[in-house]
């Protein structure tokens, strides 16, 4: 698109691309980095997603540098954490894994922390931290049984997607609500305004 700088979104995640579209903005390509996220030992949850981000964006970042039309694109990445105090919960995968988030987080706060990394035109790299806190009510048997079976948890972390049947399950949310789906809006429109990407560009023809 000509009166635009390029945008590479740093995600395969549907829900990021989703988010990033809601901001008006379609990326020119994605670009999902393969890094291991497998936690440090001891590493606090906060600590844990900043790190991945940053790899994240950096992968990214050396894939674009070696292709001529996306040279000198804004990258964004991100990484959602869920945590129960110092506990990081897996982006669960096996239906185990889920049902044990599932009834970790049943009845209880937890909170969610996405940290998001902008990479400039100049490869500048800008970072911000977002924390949101959620309650769950008690789950039934009943509950975690019919949410398992929906597969609806299948790679998310926690265990669970906010926006989507496990959204009957929050009592409280406090923060940022699109940092729960996995990308803060707010927050990351002001990182890129402040960078100078037009964020407005494609308002006009969003509806």
């Amino acid at each position: 698109m000509i009166g635009r700088p390029k945008f590479v979104l740093a995600s395969g995640s549907p829900r990021r691309l989703a988010l990033i579209n809601q901001a008006g903005i379609e990326p020119d390509s994605l670009r999902p980095a393969e890094v291991d996220e497998t936690p440090k030992k001891g590493e606090l949850p906060r600590a844990y997603a900043t790190r991945l981000a940053r790899s994240k964006a950096e992968a990214a970042l050396g894939a674009v540098k070696l292709d001529d039309e996306l040279r000198g694109a804004f990258i964004l990445a991100a990484d959602t954490v869920v945590a129960v105090g110092r506990r990081i919960l897996p982006k669960a995968e096996l239906l185990d894994e889920a049902a044990q988030c599932l009834r970790l987080l049943s009845g209880r706060s937890h909170r969610v922390h996405t940290a998001v990394c902008l990479v400039t035109p100049k490869e500048a790299f800008r970072q911000r931290l977002v924390e949101t806190r959620v309650r769950f009510k008690r789950l039934s048997d009943q509950d975690i049984e019919s949410y398992l079976a929906s597969g609806e948890w299948r790679g998310k972390a926690g265990g669970y997607a906010a926006q989507g049947l496990a959204g009957t399950f929050i009592v409280k949310l406090v923060g940022s609500y699109t940092n729960v789906v996995g990308l803060p809006l707010y927050e990351t429109a002001l990182m890129l305004g402040g960078e100078g990407y037009p964020i407005h560009f494609g308002w006009l023809n969003a509806v």
